[in-house]
């Protein structure tokens, strides 16, 4: 690995078309603006790296992001994702400076000869001080862009690396300055229910939102048959009807309860309650609001339906295994036509599914 450090001045003499020829607007996530690019050039520290040389490997605790000033770097994450190439005027390593000290997700390696700027955390926490509205828009976007990313790879893994999924979800940690942005990234932008990184937010408060003498229940919703409300009726119905079931949970949600949306058609409600028969009271107070649901002309003979799966939550096992129950006990229901409703609690006993 090569690193020549060099003063910004010496950067800035060549004009700023010839450092970053389509810098005049930043038009991919990744790409910056022209002035984002002065910007951190003025903070950052120059490196140079050659072909092959490793900036950052998988794992590594991260403080400092990077901006492609000329070359390309390859990110290699393994596991099957595909790797991406940053071209000039580009950057990557972000979240070190959204979070601090995070473990590197990939590898980083130079693919040819390139040139970077290094952005250091605390030369980025005094841009915030210095430059706050240009810095909430390039944080706003990157968040925009990681979001759109882990909803891609939630849709290729989709219960079955729930585990992944809370480990992406470090993006809730990002810095106070941006509270707004953080509050519409965990919420749902259709039904304006809480998301999943609402969720684990939650998740990881519970401790301190706990009510005495109670215990967490976990049900599972999803509609029935969604797909054909789409193709008969149309998205805006298929929206509609979405937006519906979100209020059907929202009613039947205590203040202490969390009523998400994971994803397309698939809902979540987290309870703390007394007991199971409260939880299958629960599941039947949503399931008859739902079958309740009527629509205007156009839509006025559609009824809804949802198979809802669920049961206690011991304490002592994590959000994978709830949702893994939940999930299996909601698929029994779709065996079996659906419009049902499957609450046990979550042992190893009867035909349960193991939970330990």
């Amino acid at each position: 690995m090569s690193s020549a450090p060099s003063s910004v001045s010496e950067a800035n003499a060549a004009p700023a078309a010839a450092r970053h020829p389509s810098a005049s607007n930043a038009t991919h996530p990744r790409q910056l603006s022209t002035a984002e690019i002065e910007l951190f050039a003025r903070v950052g520290a120059r490196r140079e790296a050659l072909a092959d040389d490793l900036i950052f490997h998988r794992g590594e605790q991260g403080r400092s992001m990077f901006i492609v000033q000329a070359g390309q770097v390859r990110l290699q994450f393994g596991d099957s994702v595909v790797d991406k190439l940053i071209g000039p005027g580009e950057f990557f390593g972000e979240l070190a400076l959204f979070i601090g000290n995070h473990a590197r997700v990939a590898n980083a390696i130079a693919a040819q000869p390139t040139t970077l700027w290094v952005v250091s955390h605390d030369a980025f926490s005094d841009l915030l001080d210095s430059e706050p509205r240009l810095l909430a828009r390039f944080m706003q976007r990157s968040f925009s862009y990681l979001v759109a990313s882990e909803q891609q790879l939630i849709a290729n893994l989709r219960r079955r690396n729930e585990d992944l999924m809370v480990t992406l979800d470090s993006l809730r940690q990002a810095q106070t300055q941006l509270t707004t942005a953080q509050r519409l990234v965990q919420t749902d932008e259709l039904t304006g229910l809480c998301n999943r990184r609402g969720l684990y937010l939650y998740l990881e408060q519970l401790q301190q939102r706990r009510i005495h003498d109670t215990t967490l229940g976990l049900l599972l919703i999803d509609v029935d048959h969604f797909k054909q409300i789409n193709d008969r009726c149309g998205h805006l119905v298929g929206d509609a009807v979405l937006k519906a079931i979100a209020d059907a949970l929202r009613d039947a949600a205590a203040a202490c309860d969390m009523p998400c949306r994971l994803g397309g058609d698939e809902f979540a409600f987290l309870a703390q309650i007394t007991s199971l028969d409260e939880l299958q009271a629960r599941a039947d107070q949503i399931a008859g609001a739902i079958r309740a649901l009527r629509f205007p002309a156009g839509a006025d003979t559609l009824q809804i339906a949802v198979s809802i799966g669920g049961g206690l939550c011991p304490l002592e096992a994590t959000w994978t295994a709830w949702y893994s129950y939940a999930d299996t006990a909601l698929y029994a229901v779709k065996g079996e036509g659906g419009d049902g409703i499957n609450v046990k609690h979550m042992d190893a006993g009867g035909d349960s599914p193991a939970f330990c």
